[in-house]
């Protein structure tokens, strides 16, 4: 709210754990809108963001289970904020329980391969450069193919356990890691030696966006200084 309040344009994204969020999309209350998904033109590529739910057969076949998990879940975070905390005490090292039964269950690794396959699918499908989501709190980032063209495909992960967000600056993508990057700046690296001058200037300024009466979602060009997508 810090960011609306200082004039930022802030973009909710609803996900299934919000879906109360759902009934006022495409609302807008002075710098903050509420949105199910966002397409965005960067930098002359265009980038498609939503949740991630929508992929998800339980929960839209069966919100009572889909229920049942999200609690399940949030009592294994409980859990393993309580570990955590033991293992500080005692010197040893963090890490996460879900993120360990997520890689060691077999129908757990192919539901997040068979996601990222549909959403890059759709994608490419459709046009768009880049399909940015959450949902699996898997962080990660790829370019994916097939027969009909290509697509970056980028995850944010979550600020829970895995303590990502994605950030776009220099005409490029980065995955944050408070674990790793902490309060690090938006570093400059081998991608951008080549960058002519007047471009990298273009990329590290803010240019304000015209207010209009009716907001397009589609086809914006922005420039926008680490942006935070959790």
């Amino acid at each position: 709210m810090d960011f609306a309040a200082n004039g930022t344009e802030v973009i909710y994204i609803t996900g299934n754990h919000d879906e109360m969020l759902r009934k006022f999309a495409d609302t807008e209350i002075g710098n903050v809108s509420i949105v199910n998904k966002l397409v965005l033109e960067l930098d002359g590529k265009r980038a498609w963001f939503f949740h991630g739910d929508v992929f998800d057969i339980s929960i839209q076949n069966a919100k009572w289970l889909a229920k049942l998990g999200g609690w399940g879940y949030d009592f294994l975070i409980l859990i393993n904020q309580l570990t955590n905390w033991c293992s500080d005490k005692m010197g040893k090292e963090r890490y996460s329980l879900s993120k360990r039964i997520k890689n060691s269950v077999k129908g757990a690794v192919k539901y997040i391969k068979d996601f990222e396959e549909v959403a890059t699918d759709l994608a490419i499908e459709n046009g768009y450069d880049y399909v940015i989501c959450g949902h699996i709190h898997q962080p990660k980032m790829l370019i994916k193919k097939n027969k009909h063209g290509k697509t970056t495909y980028l995850n944010s992960g979550d600020w829970v356990e895995n303590f990502t967000a994605l950030e776009y600056q220099f005409k490029r993508w980065k995955i944050y890691n408070y674990n790793e990057d902490k309060l690090s700046a938006f570093y400059a690296d081998e991608d951008i030696k080549d960058m002519d001058l007047k471009d990298l200037i273009a990329a590290i300024t803010i240019v304000e966006q015209p207010k209009s009466k009716k907001k397009i979602k589609t086809n914006i060009k922005t420039k926008v200084k680490r942006p935070l997508i959790y």
